[in-house]
Order: C-alpha cells, then sequence, then structure tokens
C-alpha cells in the first residue's frame, strides 16, 4: 500500500476497510484476516493518530488471547473513527459516502433513503437474490420508476421467481420490473444504482442483510461508478432475461 495518499483517497480506504471488516471475535486467525489488520494499522497511522495506531497494534496482537472478543471491539472502534476522521477532510460533496448499520432496521432505513432519490430507474445486483430483494427492498423504491435486477443463474432461487411473477400481478406497469441472470462467475457485485448515475455497494448480499452484527453501504467515485456501470452494461446485455407472466421476455 502506498504510504502517501490523498485525503479523498484514504477516506475511501479507510470507509473499504470498513466495508470490509472480519469476523475478528471468533474464528480462526486466517491469513486474510492479518492481511485486513495490516492494512488497519497502515491506514490509521496514515490518519494521523499516534494513539489509535499504538492501541490498534496492541490489541491485534493480543486478537488470539482470552480477551479475544475485547480487542476485536477496540480494533473495530478505532477503525470507525478514523473513517469519521478522515471524512472531516474531504469536500462537503464527498462526505456521506459510507453509510454503516448496527441492525436490520437502520439499514432498511439507509436503503429507503437512497432508492426514494430515484427518478426514473433503479438497477439492483446481486449474485445470490432471493424474493427478499424484491419483497423488502425494491418495493421502496417510488411509484413510475423502473427496477431493474440483474442476478446470477445458478444463485437465483424459486422464492426470487414467485416474487417477480406476483410483483408485475400486482403492479403491472405502474412498476415496471425486469430481471435478467448472468451466466455462473460473471457477475460478483452488490450494488443498488440510482438513474445510472450513483452506485452504493453493498457490503453482503441483500439476502443476508440483518443477520450480521454490521452492514454497510460504500457510495463509489464517480470514475469507479463510470467503468463499473460500463462493465455492467455488458453482462447486463449478455444476460439471460427471466420470462414473467406480463413481461415480455426480450424486455
Amino acid at each position: 500500500m502506498s504510504m502517501s495518499l490523498t485525503p479523498e483517497e484514504l477516506y475511501f480506504e479507510l470507509g473499504r476497510l470498513v466495508a470490509e471488516i472480519p469476523e475478528l471475535a471468533t474464528g480462526p486467525i486466517t491469513p486474510e484476516m492479518n492481511d485486513w489488520v495490516a492494512r488497519a494499522v497502515a491506514l490509521v497511522e496514515m490518519s494521523g493518530s499516534l494513539a489509535d495506531k499504538i492501541q490498534l497494534s496492541v490489541a491485534a496482537e493480543n486478537l488470539d488471547g482470552v480477551l479475544r472478543a475485547r480487542k476485536a471491539q477496540t480494533i473495530a472502534a478505532i477503525v470507525h473513527r478514523a473513517v469519521v476522521k478522515a471524512e472531516l477532510d474531504v469536500p462537503p460533496a464527498l462526505q456521506g459516502a459510507f453509510i454503516t448499520a448496527r441492525n436490520a432496521f437502520d439499514f432498511f432505513a439507509a436503503v429507503r433513503k437512497l432508492l426514494a432519490m430515484a427518478k426514473a430507474d433503479v438497477l439492483l445486483v446481486d449474485p445470490d437474490a432471493d424474493a427478499t430483494v424484491l419483497t423488502d427492498y425494491a418495493a421502496l423504491a417510488p411509484d413510475n420508476v423502473a427496477v431493474r435486477l440483474l442476478t446470477g443463474e445458478a444463485g437465483h432461487t424459486a422464492t426470487l421467481e414467485a416474487a417477480a411473477r406476483n410483483w408485475v400481478q400486482r403492479f403491472g406497469d405502474a412498476r415496471p420490473l425486469i430481471v435478467r441472470l448472468a451466466a455462473a462467475e460473471t457477475l460478483h457485485d452488490r450494488l443498488i444504482v440510482i438513474d445510472s448515475v450513483t452506485a452504493w455497494e453493498l457490503s453482503q448480499s441483500f439476502s443476508t442483510l440483518g443477520k450480521r452484527k454490521s452492514m454497510i453501504l460504500v457510495r463509489m467515485s464517480v470514475q469507479a461508478t463510470d467503468a463499473k456501470l460500463a462493465a455492467l452494461a455488458a453482462t447486463w446485455d449478455a444476460a439471460k432475461p427471466l420470462a414473467l407472466d406480463g413481461l415480455a421476455a426480450g424486455d
């Protein structure tokens, strides 16, 4: 990792660190976990807090001890503080790029706020989507806003197909829905895209939201969004439309 980052780069690197935080309190200490902790130490040091850097290093070195749960809480708290501090150093337009939810209700509220911004189109991307992506989240989009769902051909469930058909029967053209199934191994992102302009990354699948203690939404930068949407457009075009009653398969 570069030892010199702009305030904007540091903010987004810290945000991604939070988005990728492993389950530190339980399970084996894996190489991936050690790599994450090393990134955390380096980024917290760049944030300018020597006390937090020392405390983080001590907690990380003793993570496999008898006080593991307490050390895990310390690490998480320090990283979250670093994000808050870094956010103060970036322009207002970049602030608020990370939304952390501690429970399912908070995440539900955050998604509702994002979808309410849509004027024409919402694209939801999740390789392992089930019915909840439509019943619990897509339904939050405003009336007359088209909903597109891109999921994996192998990962989607029968409950998703049933929910999609119920959607069409209930809403018809008032709330258009298009579902497409991407080929195996071609889809790895979990995203909410608003009006093909703003993209938010999810830290986990829609189907597992609320099952972890912490969830996060990360707003992608303009440059990253443009590149991601260009790649997704190709995946969307190549994906297989899910035939639904009242919806043409070629839509």
